[in-house]
């Protein structure tokens, strides 16, 4: 795939490069008169308005496991991948109206901070080592990988490694500065991804119009979609039987029908959005009204996500299928989906391919940027300030988080250099989900029960995080081989290696319940009530009628979006 940028195009990149870094820069300055505190460098306490929290934690979650796992994904399954985004607006409510309060009256800066308050040291120690390794290993290597990937072969030329280590000193450029920085640079970031995103997918739209004789209208492509590939626009998939082809299977596997929404997907979006400080931290720093505010505008923002994400790999599979995507097949002559969205990029005008380069890149960076910020807080604060250094000063504890950052994007570009992960055989969006959903069940267990319930126990906090883990890795690798393929709990399939195989959204569901089980299980050996216990009241999830009308237009689209396409 190479189809090198012209002029135009190289002028319209700078010009984003050079505005969001002076921007980012200009914020920096405005604070630089003062000495950063923690609290300020880490959360950009009080600074963040209602607008600049929800286009942040979009921003920072609309990455290359997006642009180019989601799309790939729209390329092999379609609309059913939306799943992720939509059910993710649901959950955001959910984190707007019942978490939010119990960090905020608790002043919970750091999500190890929360382990810590409401169970103990050892527990908090363990999850802040397991989400370093977490964050540095899966999601920063991740999303390096896929975005040099998509922008090498944009770019042309041996130009991987290249751009893995720019993309790496851009998102270091921006996230030194501090989370004001990340935040405010964050809102520009995201006008430019939704609007060369939204460019890209009209352009895609066109294109399938104009190579089907239809005129050249997004509309009319739009229904050339629906009609040249009717298996790509449905929410649910069926159960596989022994006449389903491995095609269908494999999609089943990615995204089991119905199912899913009875286990893994309010796993993988609870704990991703209510229980990550990578997505959280923008709210911390401010008040409930302002914090819930951000949170549901950024609700809203994931509704259209899948127009950006998604519909660019639907059309490519169908150009694909059409013939039209030949030049973009690999020399072994399979089309790799994680190129889909790249491949659409090489039929944009001059110019417009600059906008949608730069749009891809300020998802990179964002993402890259508000990771290592999350790395940084949490070493910081969780591990350096109370094992290794008490006394560290305010001035001291910024400048190891800055030394955090840049270590941590030096060890992510060590392991992306020559993809020693292996995402690129896994699919980027299905290495992404698949791995964090090994300490999700387990993560979410402790929090919810640590938050609602008022017996859970220190100890049943160790035993739920320990065994979410190792019941996850159980299902997901070995149950078929000792237990079986077919029992009362699952069904497992073979995949295309002939291998049978659990959907990991049901292997996390599994997780899930057997952990909560566990838990509740240990605290009934405890106190009726733990003198560390979460103290609630009905008033603090009160929600005023600005909160309410979001939550209602929210619901609103979503019924529409499920019976459309359901």
């Amino acid at each position: 795939m190479r189809n090198n940028l012209t002029t135009l195009d190289l002028l319209v990149f700078f010009f984003y490069l050079i505005g969001v870094s002076g921007y980012g820069f200009y914020i920096y300055q405005s604070k630089k008169k003062a000495e950063q505190t923690t609290k300020d460098y880490f959360l950009a306490e009080g600074s963040l308005t209602w607008w600049a929290i929800g286009a942040s934690m979009i921003a920072s979650n609309i990455s290359a496991e997006q642009f180019i796992g989601m799309s790939g994904s729209g390329f092999k399954v379609g609309v059913a991948v939306a799943a992720y985004e939509w059910v993710a607006a649901i959950v955001l409510i959910i984190v707007a109206v019942f978490f939010m309060p119990v960090y905020l009256k608790n002043k919970i800066f750091t999500m190890p901070q929360f382990l810590e308050q409401r169970y103990n040291s050892t527990l908090s120690l363990i999850m802040s080592i397991f989400w370093l390794f977490l964050y540095v290993l899966v999601n920063l290597t991740s999303i390096l990988y896929l975005g040099a990937l998509a922008l090498s072969n944009l770019v042309g030329g041996d130009s991987f490694h290249v751009i893995i280590v720019l993309l790496a000193l851009f998102a270091l450029l921006i996230s030194i500065g501090g989370m004001k920085v990340v935040g405010y640079t964050d809102v520009v970031q995201v006008v430019v991804l939704v609007v060369g995103g939204l460019v890209t997918t009209y352009i895609a739209l066109t294109l399938v119009s104009t190579k089907f004789g239809l005129g050249g209208g997004a509309i009319s492509g739009f229904n050339a979609l629906m009609e040249k590939a009717p298996d790509h626009f449905h929410m649910i998939f069926a159960k596989p039987t022994g006449a389903t082809p491995q095609v269908e299977v494999d999609k089943y596997l990615a995204l089991p029908g119905i199912a899913m929404y009875l286990a893994g997907q309010w796993i993988v979006n609870l704990n991703y959005w209510g229980c990550n400080q990578y997505i959280t931290q923008r709210a911390l720093g401010a008040d409930l009204h302002t914090a819930r505010t951000g949170i549901l505008f950024a609700g809203i923002l994931k509704l259209m996500m899948p127009v950006i994400v998604m519909l660019p790999g639907i059309a490519a599979y169908v150009l694909y299928r059409n013939g039209s995507l030949q030049a973009e097949m690999s020399s072994t002559g399979a089309f790799n989906s994680d190129n889909a969205y790249s491949a659409i990029l090489t039929f944009l005008p001059n110019g417009l391919k600059g906008l949608s380069m730069a749009a891809l890149t300020a998802a990179i960076v964002a993402s890259l940027a508000g990771k290592v910020n999350s790395i940084s807080t949490i070493f910081t604060l969780d591990i350096y300030k109370r094992y290794l250094n008490p006394d560290a000063s305010e001035r001291k504890q910024v400048l190891v988080g800055r030394f955090t950052i840049l270590a941590a994007v030096v060890l992510s570009v060590a392991f992306t250099w020559k993809d020693l992960l292996g995402i690129g055989g896994e699919g980027g969006f299905q290495f992404i989900q698949k791995y964090t959903g090994f300490i999700s069940p387990g993560i979410l267990a402790v929090f919810l029960l640590g938050m609602f319930w008022k017996r859970t126990t220190a100890t049943a906090g160790i035993v739920g995080i320990l065994a979410g883990f190792a019941l996850s890795v159980f299902f997901n690798n070995y149950a078929p081989a000792v237990l079986g393929p077919e029992t009362l709990l699952y069904t497992a399939f073979r995949n295309s290696a002939g291998v049978y195989e659990i959907p990991f959204l049901i292997c996390m569901g599994l997780s899930f319940v057997i952990t909560m089980l566990l838990m509740v299980a240990v605290s009934l050996a405890g106190p009726a009530v733990n003198p560390r216990a979460i103290q609630l009241d009905a008033g603090m999830f009160r929600v005023g009628r600005q909160t309410l009308t979001l939550i209602v237009i929210t619901l609103l689209i979503l019924t529409a979006l499920y019976a459309k396409f359901w």
